[in-house]
């Protein structure tokens, strides 16, 4: 669903993206790492112990810095966003992850005392952003050069049910091979949502507010603010 010629229409209106940015690589990963590291070091200390807590921050970290952006396009919809503008917001902050998710993650693990060898990180880079995303742009060129402007709109209307099949069967498989720790260890699971629920809120009303500060239409400032808070 991305159409990274999209980006080109940047300069039109540049302080929602700007926003969006600043939101997911300057303050983002920084934060989540801060309230990992605070809820897990010292609040929650006395009720897990330290090779746990570790792991938890790591996952909190990693979680940080990796935006959503599959989901946006539903989210613009549900909020009455600027489809093209979610449109160009998602290939900027696609084209940013590639180069940054691993440098960014490295950074804060490392300074977490949480060690990922860097293969890891690039392989994931490579595996679950750069492959997708160059065959999505493969896919689209494809498409295009038909000249027939009904042909990338009719194939995303035949994926799109398996789509959301996928990330529903996604979700599902991820719970079901964790049922055993979810289940034995219940207290984990609150303890992990209270920093997430902390973060993702406090993300989404930092960055509306900053939106309506700079004076942005609700269009884009709830896209951008769904973005950040993902």
């Amino acid at each position: 669903r991305i159409d990274f010629s999209a980006v080109k229409n940047v300069s039109k209106t540049p302080k929602g993206l700007l926003l969006t940015l600043t939101i997911n690589w300057l303050i983002k990963p920084f934060t989540m790492a801060l309230l990992g590291w605070l809820f897990f070091k010292l609040v929650f200390a006395d009720w897990v112990d330290p090779q746990t807590a570790g792991e938890y921050i790591a996952g909190m970290i990693l979680l940080g810095v990796a935006p959503c952006t599959a989901m946006v396009f539903v989210w613009s919809q549900l909020t009455k966003g600027d489809p093209n503008y979610t449109l160009v917001q998602v290939s900027v902050n696609d084209i940013i992850m590639v180069f940054l998710f691993a440098p960014l993650s490295a950074l804060l693990l490392g300074v977490s005392d949480i060690q990922v060898p860097w293969e890891t990180l690039l392989l994931s880079v490579v595996l679950y952003v750069l492959l997708s995303l160059v065959a999505g742009v493969l896919t689209r060129k494809r498409l295009e050069a038909r000249h027939d402007a009904t042909a990338v709109p009719q194939l995303l209307a035949k994926l799109k049910p398996w789509s959301v099949i996928g990330l529903l069967a996604t979700v599902v498989l991820l719970f079901g091979f964790q049922a055993k720790t979810i289940l034995s260890q219940p207290q984990n699971i609150l303890l992990i949502a209270i920093p997430l629920i902390i973060q993702s809120y406090g993300i989404f009303i930092l960055t509306y507010w900053l939106a309506l500060k700079l004076k942005l239409t609700h269009a884009i400032a709830a896209p951008a603010s769904m973005i950040g808070s993902s």
